[in-house]
């Protein structure tokens, strides 16, 4: 048995650490300036946005209370980050509780499902009717 199991308040203390510490991160060195985190690979080689571009911004601008400025940068970044946060609410609640389970466990459907999304929100954001998601 590691030191997670005999804790149940360790594993969501520390995801809580990790994600709060990236929050800070990006709170404190501004994304929004060219190159500040590095280049997106895809970006440089395709000279087209990856359904991920723009989720750094997204997060700074939500750590500054500018959602709007969040959902231009990458709604599909500040969706998750919605999910994530509930997800670790639910688990904290559910560790209360007493069960042992994991923050999130994706099947191969929902897995997919998620591929799919990201695929179609990427393709969706380069038409002229998507235009008002690109980053």
């Amino acid at each position: 048995m590691n030191q997670l199991d005999r804790s149940p308040a360790l594993a969501p203390a520390a995801v809580g650490a990790v994600g709060l510490a990236a929050a800070a991160l990006l709170h404190l060195r501004d994304p929004h300036g060219a190159g500040s985190y590095g280049y997106c690979p895809f970006l440089a080689v395709t000279g087209l946005p990856c359904p991920g571009c723009g989720g750094l911004r997204a997060v700074n601008d939500l750590t500054r209370g500018d959602v709007v400025g969040a959902l231009s940068s990458n709604a599909l970044a500040v969706g998750l980050v919605v999910v994530l946060v509930v997800s670790w609410l639910l688990w904290v609640v559910r560790r209360a509780q007493g069960r042992r389970d994991r923050m999130i466990v994706v099947g191969g459907r929902t897995g997919a499902a998620v591929i799919v999304v990201m695929l179609l929100f990427g393709v969706f954001r380069l038409t002229p009717w998507g235009s008002w998601l690109a980053p």
